[in-house]
Protein backbone atom coordinates (compact mmCIF):
# COMPACT_ATOMS: atom_id res chain seq x y z
CA UNK A 1 0.00 0.00 0.00
CA UNK A 2 1.32 3.29 -1.01
CA UNK A 3 1.64 6.34 1.81
CA UNK A 4 -1.40 8.08 0.28
CA UNK A 5 -3.16 5.11 -0.03
CA UNK A 6 -2.61 4.94 3.72
CA UNK A 7 -3.85 8.00 4.46
CA UNK A 8 -6.52 8.03 2.43
CA UNK A 9 -8.22 4.98 4.35
CA UNK A 10 -8.02 7.45 7.67
CA UNK A 11 -10.81 9.71 9.07
CA UNK A 12 -12.16 12.09 6.86
CA UNK A 13 -10.37 14.78 8.12
CA UNK A 14 -6.94 13.00 7.14
CA UNK A 15 -8.51 12.11 3.46
CA UNK A 16 -9.77 15.75 2.55
CA UNK A 17 -6.59 17.34 3.43
CA UNK A 18 -4.50 14.33 1.85
CA UNK A 19 -6.47 15.20 -1.36
CA UNK A 20 -6.03 19.00 -1.44
CA UNK A 21 -2.34 19.20 -0.33
CA UNK A 22 -0.76 15.90 -1.54
CA UNK A 23 -3.06 14.18 -4.54
CA UNK A 24 -3.95 17.50 -6.65
CA UNK A 25 -7.95 16.12 -6.16
CA UNK A 26 -10.48 18.72 -8.07
CA UNK A 27 -12.18 20.90 -5.85
CA UNK A 28 -15.53 19.37 -5.78
CA UNK A 29 -13.49 16.05 -4.71
CA UNK A 30 -12.30 18.23 -1.70
CA UNK A 31 -15.14 19.77 -0.26
CA UNK A 32 -17.49 16.58 -0.48
CA UNK A 33 -14.86 14.66 1.77
CA UNK A 34 -14.48 17.75 4.25
CA UNK A 35 -18.39 18.45 4.62
CA UNK A 36 -18.27 14.95 6.45
CA UNK A 37 -15.90 16.07 9.07
CA UNK A 38 -19.28 17.38 10.66
CA UNK A 39 -20.91 14.03 10.55
CA UNK A 40 -18.08 11.22 10.55
CA UNK A 41 -15.14 10.70 12.79
CA UNK A 42 -13.22 12.44 15.51
CA UNK A 43 -14.89 15.53 14.27
CA UNK A 44 -18.44 14.40 14.81
CA UNK A 45 -17.20 12.83 18.20
CA UNK A 46 -15.83 16.10 18.99
CA UNK A 47 -19.37 17.92 18.34
CA UNK A 48 -21.16 15.33 20.33
CA UNK A 49 -19.40 16.56 23.39
CA UNK A 50 -20.72 19.79 22.85
CA UNK A 51 -22.44 20.98 26.53
CA UNK A 52 -25.72 22.80 25.60
CA UNK A 53 -24.48 26.18 26.17
CA UNK A 54 -21.74 25.64 23.58
CA UNK A 55 -18.80 24.96 25.86
CA UNK A 56 -16.80 21.87 25.95
CA UNK A 57 -16.24 20.57 29.88
CA UNK A 58 -18.07 23.77 30.76
CA UNK A 59 -14.98 25.96 30.68
CA UNK A 60 -12.97 27.93 28.53
CA UNK A 61 -9.46 27.17 29.06
CA UNK A 62 -9.91 24.71 32.01
CA UNK A 63 -12.87 22.28 32.61
CA UNK A 64 -15.21 23.10 35.59
CA UNK A 65 -14.68 19.70 36.94
CA UNK A 66 -10.80 18.57 35.88
CA UNK A 67 -9.79 15.16 37.08
CA UNK A 68 -7.99 15.15 40.42
CA UNK A 69 -5.26 12.67 39.12
CA UNK A 70 -5.16 14.43 35.98
CA UNK A 71 -0.97 14.85 35.35
CA UNK A 72 -0.50 18.18 33.39
CA UNK A 73 -3.15 20.62 31.71
CA UNK A 74 -6.20 19.29 30.82
CA UNK A 75 -7.27 19.76 27.46
CA UNK A 76 -11.06 18.98 27.24
CA UNK A 77 -12.28 22.71 27.34
CA UNK A 78 -13.60 24.75 24.76
CA UNK A 79 -10.37 26.55 23.75
CA UNK A 80 -8.16 23.29 22.97
CA UNK A 81 -11.39 21.44 21.20
CA UNK A 82 -12.19 24.28 18.65
CA UNK A 83 -8.56 24.45 17.75
CA UNK A 84 -8.95 20.80 17.30
CA UNK A 85 -11.96 21.12 15.05
CA UNK A 86 -10.35 23.70 12.93
CA UNK A 87 -7.34 21.42 12.96
CA UNK A 88 -9.66 18.94 11.82
CA UNK A 89 -11.07 20.89 8.87
CA UNK A 90 -14.54 21.62 10.20
CA UNK A 91 -16.19 23.61 7.58
CA UNK A 92 -16.64 27.32 9.17
CA UNK A 93 -19.92 27.38 7.14
CA UNK A 94 -21.63 24.05 8.60
CA UNK A 95 -24.43 24.09 10.80
CA UNK A 96 -22.59 22.16 13.79
CA UNK A 97 -19.97 25.30 13.66
CA UNK A 98 -21.94 28.30 13.28
CA UNK A 99 -24.19 27.43 16.08
CA UNK A 100 -21.25 26.52 18.68
CA UNK A 101 -19.71 29.60 17.93
CA UNK A 102 -22.76 31.72 18.32
CA UNK A 103 -22.93 30.03 21.62
CA UNK A 104 -19.22 29.92 22.45
CA UNK A 105 -19.54 33.76 21.56
CA UNK A 106 -22.58 34.38 23.94
CA UNK A 107 -21.52 31.78 27.05
CA UNK A 108 -17.98 31.44 27.05
CA UNK A 109 -16.21 33.54 29.90
CA UNK A 110 -12.11 33.30 30.38
CA UNK A 111 -11.32 31.75 33.81
CA UNK A 112 -9.12 34.65 34.26
CA UNK A 113 -11.61 37.49 35.04
CA UNK A 114 -14.37 36.62 33.31
CA UNK A 115 -13.96 37.83 30.10
CA UNK A 116 -16.15 37.34 26.76
CA UNK A 117 -14.58 34.48 24.73
CA UNK A 118 -13.61 36.34 21.85
CA UNK A 119 -12.46 39.20 23.72
CA UNK A 120 -9.43 37.19 24.75
CA UNK A 121 -8.23 36.89 27.96
CA UNK A 122 -4.54 38.15 28.80
CA UNK A 123 -1.74 35.79 27.99
CA UNK A 124 -0.87 36.47 23.75
CA UNK A 125 -0.62 32.69 23.79
CA UNK A 126 -3.68 32.28 24.91
CA UNK A 127 -4.47 35.35 22.67
CA UNK A 128 -3.09 33.91 19.64
CA UNK A 129 -5.22 30.79 19.47
CA UNK A 130 -8.67 32.83 19.86
CA UNK A 131 -7.86 35.10 16.90
CA UNK A 132 -6.97 31.87 15.12
CA UNK A 133 -10.12 30.18 15.76
CA UNK A 134 -11.93 33.31 15.64
CA UNK A 135 -10.97 34.09 12.22
CA UNK A 136 -11.29 30.80 10.90
CA UNK A 137 -15.01 30.53 12.28
CA UNK A 138 -15.74 34.01 11.08
CA UNK A 139 -15.76 35.98 14.31
CA UNK A 140 -14.75 39.31 14.40
CA UNK A 141 -10.99 39.45 16.43
CA UNK A 142 -9.73 42.83 15.40
CA UNK A 143 -9.44 44.32 18.40
CA UNK A 144 -7.75 41.23 19.71
CA UNK A 145 -5.48 41.57 16.99
CA UNK A 146 -4.86 45.59 17.62
CA UNK A 147 -3.62 44.02 21.51
CA UNK A 148 -1.10 41.14 20.28
CA UNK A 149 0.32 43.61 17.81
CA UNK A 150 1.23 45.59 20.67
CA UNK A 151 2.45 43.48 22.85
CA UNK A 152 5.59 42.46 20.18
CA UNK A 153 8.74 42.52 22.05
CA UNK A 154 12.19 43.78 20.47
CA UNK A 155 13.48 40.70 18.66
CA UNK A 156 10.01 40.23 16.57
CA UNK A 157 8.28 37.91 18.73
CA UNK A 158 6.43 37.26 21.59
CA UNK A 159 6.13 35.69 24.65
CA UNK A 160 3.51 34.99 27.97
CA UNK A 161 6.21 35.75 30.57
CA UNK A 162 6.44 39.12 30.61
CA UNK A 163 4.22 40.06 32.96
CA UNK A 164 7.32 37.98 35.24
CA UNK A 165 10.05 40.20 33.77
CA UNK A 166 10.83 38.66 30.61
CA UNK A 167 12.33 40.90 27.97
CA UNK A 168 12.64 38.04 24.90
CA UNK A 169 10.30 36.36 22.70
CA UNK A 170 9.53 32.40 23.41
CA UNK A 171 9.29 29.67 20.61
CA UNK A 172 5.97 28.73 22.11
CA UNK A 173 3.98 32.17 22.47
CA UNK A 174 5.44 33.22 19.01
CA UNK A 175 3.64 30.37 17.06
CA UNK A 176 0.64 30.57 18.31
CA UNK A 177 0.30 34.26 17.65
CA UNK A 178 1.78 33.63 13.95
CA UNK A 179 -1.17 31.05 13.79
CA UNK A 180 -3.55 33.63 14.70
CA UNK A 181 -2.49 36.48 12.90
CA UNK A 182 -1.83 34.27 9.36
CA UNK A 183 -5.56 32.94 9.90
CA UNK A 184 -6.63 36.89 10.75
CA UNK A 185 -4.91 37.86 7.54
CA UNK A 186 -6.21 35.38 5.35
CA UNK A 187 -9.89 36.21 6.55
CA UNK A 188 -10.33 39.52 6.22
CA UNK A 189 -7.26 40.80 4.12
CA UNK A 190 -5.68 41.55 6.61
CA UNK A 191 -3.14 44.94 6.59
CA UNK A 192 0.14 46.11 6.26
CA UNK A 193 1.12 46.25 10.06
CA UNK A 194 -0.41 42.59 10.41
CA UNK A 195 1.81 41.16 7.69
CA UNK A 196 4.73 43.54 8.96
CA UNK A 197 4.44 41.71 12.12
CA UNK A 198 3.63 38.13 10.78
CA UNK A 199 7.23 38.78 9.07
CA UNK A 200 9.17 39.72 12.06
CA UNK A 201 7.59 37.15 14.03
CA UNK A 202 8.45 34.58 11.30
CA UNK A 203 12.25 36.11 11.23
CA UNK A 204 12.25 35.69 15.05
CA UNK A 205 12.08 31.73 14.74
CA UNK A 206 14.67 31.75 11.49
CA UNK A 207 17.52 33.57 13.26
CA UNK A 208 17.17 30.42 15.57
CA UNK A 209 17.15 27.57 13.05
CA UNK A 210 13.36 26.89 14.08
CA UNK A 211 14.44 24.95 17.27
CA UNK A 212 18.21 26.09 18.58
CA UNK A 213 18.99 29.42 20.96
CA UNK A 214 20.50 32.40 19.40
CA UNK A 215 23.15 33.28 21.96
CA UNK A 216 24.41 29.41 22.05
CA UNK A 217 23.52 27.65 18.98
CA UNK A 218 21.85 24.95 21.65
CA UNK A 219 18.94 23.14 21.22
CA UNK A 220 16.81 25.40 22.61
CA UNK A 221 14.25 22.03 23.90
CA UNK A 222 14.52 18.87 22.91
CA UNK A 223 10.43 18.60 22.53
CA UNK A 224 11.03 20.73 19.63
CA UNK A 225 12.29 18.04 17.68
CA UNK A 226 9.36 16.29 18.80
CA UNK A 227 6.20 15.55 16.51
CA UNK A 228 3.17 15.97 18.29
CA UNK A 229 -0.28 16.46 17.75
CA UNK A 230 -2.80 17.79 18.82
CA UNK A 231 -0.09 20.60 19.91
CA UNK A 232 -2.55 23.01 21.23
CA UNK A 233 0.11 25.79 22.28
CA UNK A 234 3.00 23.80 22.35
CA UNK A 235 5.48 24.24 20.00
CA UNK A 236 7.98 21.92 17.45
CA UNK A 237 9.90 22.11 14.68
CA UNK A 238 7.08 20.31 12.14
CA UNK A 239 4.30 22.52 13.56
CA UNK A 240 6.81 25.60 12.40
CA UNK A 241 7.44 24.42 8.83
CA UNK A 242 3.49 23.81 8.34
CA UNK A 243 2.93 27.56 9.66
CA UNK A 244 5.34 28.73 6.71
CA UNK A 245 4.61 26.16 3.91
CA UNK A 246 0.59 27.18 4.43
CA UNK A 247 2.05 30.76 5.13
CA UNK A 248 3.14 30.58 1.39
CA UNK A 249 6.21 31.47 2.52
CA UNK A 250 9.41 30.85 0.18
CA UNK A 251 11.81 28.13 1.86
CA UNK A 252 14.68 30.15 3.39
CA UNK A 253 17.73 28.25 3.81
CA UNK A 254 17.51 28.54 7.55
CA UNK A 255 14.48 25.99 7.41
CA UNK A 256 17.09 23.41 6.19
CA UNK A 257 18.22 21.81 9.09
CA UNK A 258 14.73 21.51 10.55
CA UNK A 259 13.71 20.20 7.35
CA UNK A 260 16.40 17.27 7.00
CA UNK A 261 15.31 16.40 10.92
CA UNK A 262 11.80 16.17 9.57
CA UNK A 263 13.06 13.92 6.76
CA UNK A 264 15.19 11.82 8.62
CA UNK A 265 11.96 10.36 10.69
CA UNK A 266 10.84 8.71 7.89
CA UNK A 267 10.28 5.09 8.87
CA UNK A 268 10.70 2.68 6.11
CA UNK A 269 6.84 2.10 5.04
CA UNK A 270 7.32 5.84 4.15
CA UNK A 271 5.61 7.31 7.55
CA UNK A 272 6.01 9.19 10.58
CA UNK A 273 5.32 8.45 13.92
CA UNK A 274 3.64 10.18 16.86
CA UNK A 275 6.26 11.55 19.06
CA UNK A 276 4.25 12.53 21.88
CA UNK A 277 1.08 14.02 22.74
CA UNK A 278 1.17 16.76 25.21
CA UNK A 279 0.19 15.50 29.04
CA UNK A 280 -3.36 15.97 30.31
CA UNK A 281 -7.07 14.75 29.88
CA UNK A 282 -8.54 14.27 26.65
CA UNK A 283 -11.39 13.60 25.46
CA UNK A 284 -10.19 10.86 23.37
CA UNK A 285 -6.69 9.63 21.72
CA UNK A 286 -6.68 10.60 18.18
CA UNK A 287 -3.65 8.28 17.87
CA UNK A 288 -1.28 6.54 19.85
CA UNK A 289 1.85 7.17 20.62
CA UNK A 290 4.75 5.70 19.11
CA UNK A 291 3.02 4.21 16.45
CA UNK A 292 2.45 5.74 13.07
CA UNK A 293 0.85 8.88 12.79
CA UNK A 294 -1.46 9.57 9.97
CA UNK A 295 -1.27 13.51 11.22
CA UNK A 296 2.79 13.28 11.16
CA UNK A 297 2.58 11.90 8.12
CA UNK A 298 0.48 13.89 6.40
CA UNK A 299 2.29 17.24 7.48
CA UNK A 300 5.47 16.13 7.31
CA UNK A 301 5.29 15.10 3.35
CA UNK A 302 3.14 18.29 2.47
CA UNK A 303 5.81 20.14 4.38
CA UNK A 304 8.74 18.26 2.23
CA UNK A 305 6.53 18.92 -0.89
CA UNK A 306 6.74 22.48 -0.51
CA UNK A 307 10.44 22.43 0.60
CA UNK A 308 11.65 20.06 -2.50
CA UNK A 309 9.21 21.88 -5.12
CA UNK A 310 11.69 24.82 -4.96
CA UNK A 311 14.61 23.11 -5.03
Amino acid sequence: MSTIDWLLEGDPAIRWQTLRDLADASPGEVAGERARVEHEGWGARLLALEDADGLWAGGACFPRDPAPDDEGQPWTATMHTLQTLQLLGLDPASASAQRAIALVAENGRWEHDGQRYFDGEVEPCINGRTIETGAYFGVDVAPLVERVLGERLADGGWNCEVENGSVVSSFDTTINVLDGLLAFDRATGGSDEVREAIRGGQEYLLERGLFRRRSTGEVADATYLEAAFPYYWQYDVLRALDHFRDAGAAPDARMSEAVEHVRSRQDGDGRWLLDRVPRGAVHFDLEPVGAPSRWNTLRALRVLRWWDSAA
